[in-house]
């Protein structure tokens, strides 16, 4: 093995929210990282996402909770669930006392940058190197080598691919994937707050459901902005991109006749984004030699269940605590980070797909047999699997 003086040379590809949120807990262990970003500067492009228990939990245990929560939102309200053409309230969910009494750590929902900067300030100035665009990753027998488009090449002992859904290191490490067109668009969009109608500035996280439609608002940035995050059936010209963007009056076709409120929202709503979901099996491995898959790289899903940026941040926690547990043979300590990690991904990849269909249900009888459902149940306690869940325990 190829090392630094004080430990194994280790590369993360990517400079997100999983590959900060991995330097950030190796560093916590111990452990020295080079982030290579391609971007110039550290800015998240997109808007919104959900902090639940699980996550904060873990930004609570390298020290950077209080600095999320300067410009993050507590939610007292959530999983509430509202139809399409009137707003009625099918479900609610007391979030600012359940999280706490089941979960220890309250719900919050920011703008992806306000997180960013968060796992930002754990990790070194050092550490992060910018406008680093990574052209190949190649293999000489079980190592890992990353060609720079400036013509540099580096042989980490270990290799972390948090490069995203169109990952390079998944490519290398686990071949060409075939993504399916899922026939769902998803548009994204901010309003300023003192646009949005009152209802849309409650600290709540609101699901408006419809046939082949839904509709998630929160607000973020410490309540100066309401984020919409809205599904449609993809047209022609949808692309899986984060950069790709719509029209103020596409999004309004798409939601024409549903409640008025919800009309008037959207149409305060700065530019939108939009792309198209496509869908993914779970991947049977994520290693190859010295090399592993984090975040969105190894497990891409759909966000109907919020737990994309979440389960980043808890592979970068397994992954320092595997290392740190068997710092003498990385490769085992890869292998027993799969192991903890691709059966929790993968279930949840399962259940955010099938929100899909169930939330899109046209009107009769199966939607009233849905409203029904969820007006009796208790999603903060069913879902306790997801919330609860301490890398510390399951890697102990």
């Amino acid at each position: 093995m190829m090392s630094t003086e004080d430990g194994p040379k280790i590369a993360i590809l990517g400079g997100g929210i999983g590959g900060l949120a991995a330097a950030a807990f190796l560093r916590e262990k111990g452990f020295d990282s080079d982030v290579y970003e391609q971007a110039s500067a550290l800015t998240e492009v997109g808007a919104g996402l959900v902090i639940a228990p699980n996550a904060a939990r873990l930004l609570r245990r390298l020290g950077v909770l209080d600095r999320f929560v300067k410009r993050a939102v507590r939610m007292e309200i959530g999983w509430e669930f509202r139809r399409w053409e009137n707003g009625a309230v099918l479900s609610a969910e007391n979030l600012e006392e359940g999280c706490i009494r089941l979960y220890g750590e309250h719900t919050y929902t920011a703008h992806r940058a306000d997180l960013l900067d968060a796992l930002r300030s754990a990790v070194p100035e050092r550490s992060v190197h910018l406008g680093r665009r990574c052209v190949a990753v190649e293999f000489e027998g079980d190592q890992a080598v990353l060609r720079f488009e400036d013509g540099e090449r580096v042989r980490p002992d270990i290799l972390i691919g948090a490069d995203g859904v169109h990952s390079r290191v998944r490519g290398a490490v686990v071949g060409p994937t075939q993504a399916r067109e899922s026939g769902i668009c998803a548009f994204r969009a901010l309003v300023p707050a003192h646009q949005a109608p009152d209802f849309a500035r409650r600290r709540a996280q609101t699901l408006w459901i419809g046939p082949d439609h839904h509709l998630v608002h929160y607000p973020v940035s410490g309540e100066d902005y309401v984020n919409l995050v809205a599904f449609a059936p993809a047209g022609a010209d949808s692309v899986e991109s984060w950069t790709a963007t719509a029209t103020v009056q596409e999004l309004l076709d798409e939601f024409a006749g549903w409640d008025p409120r919800l009309v008037e929202l959207i149409k305060s709503a700065e530019t939108p984004g939009r792309w198209a979901l496509l869908d993914r099996e779970p991947l049977d491995r994520w290693n190859r030699g010295n090399a592993t898959l984090l975040g969105d790289a190894a497990h891409p899903m759909f966000p109907f269940f919020a737990q994309g940026a979440a389960q980043a941040i808890e592979d970068g926690a397994v992954l320092a605590l595997c290392l740190a547990a068997d710092p003498d043979d990385p490769i085992a300590a890869l292998s027993r980070y799969e192991e903890l990690r691709r059966r929790r991904t993968a279930r949840l990849q399962e259940v955010s797909h099938g929100r899909s269909h169930i939330n899109h249900l046209p009107d009769g009888p199966e939607q009233q047999a849905r409203d029904l459902q969820y007006s009796q149940a208790d999603p903060l306690r069913e879902n306790g699997w997801i919330y609860e869940y301490d890398p510390e325990v399951a890697v102990s």
